[in-house]
């Protein structure tokens, strides 16, 4: 009785625990081979610069900038602070976050996805209202017309998912690459 116990077990270990892994993950990269790698983003030179579905530190005042990350843009720990919106150090940082937005962006409205994290700290994307607030900004530091801007920011603006779920986003890597390409970096 023992011994058919173990030889069922074995058989599907090998069935569940590398059988069906490797098929899915063979289907997926036939299927969806971009998805499947990562969807990682790569530079003229095929360098990998990052992916399309983690976001990423920018704090340079030419750049447009991203969600705050609670795990510090760390895919391998991706996670939320878990602070209470009664916890005195939400508090703190989010007065630190919106000192620094008014610093940075005098007169511009304060956008609520900047001074949130999202739940796994690594949301690519933000709003296309925080990315116009922003435009003053980058067109200073780069000199870029702001219509010019805000025409970039429109044509980077993904709308709902097939139409009805989610808000429309604007990915922050991709907004800054096509930046980039205006500025000949």
């Amino acid at each position: 009785m023992v011994s058919k116990a173990v030889r069922f077990s074995l058989v599907f270990l090998v069935l569940c625990g590398l059988f069906y892994p490797l098929a899915t993950a063979g289907l997926a990269r036939l299927i969806f081979p971009r998805q499947a790698e990562g969807s990682l983003v790569r530079a003229g030179d095929g360098t990998v610069i990052g992916s399309d579905l983690i976001g990423q530190s920018f704090t340079s005042p030419e750049y447009f900038h991203g969600r705050i990350s609670a795990v510090n843009y760390n895919a391998s720990a991706s996670g939320a602070s878990n602070l209470a919106p009664s916890d005195p150090a939400l508090l703190d940082r989010v007065k630190a976050d919106v000192a620094r937005w008014r610093a940075d962006n005098p007169g511009q409205p304060v956008p609520a996805d900047l001074l949130t994290t999202s739940g796994s700290g690594l949301d690519p994307h933000i709003s296309p209202e925080a990315a116009d607030a922003q435009i003053p900004r980058v067109a200073q530091a780069t000199g870029i017309d702001a219509a010019r801007l805000r025409a970039l920011v429109a044509s980077h603006t993904e709308g709902r998912t097939f139409g009805v779920f989610g808000e429309p986003r604007v990915n922050v890597l991709e907004l800054n690459l096509a930046l980039r390409q205006l500025l000949g970096r």
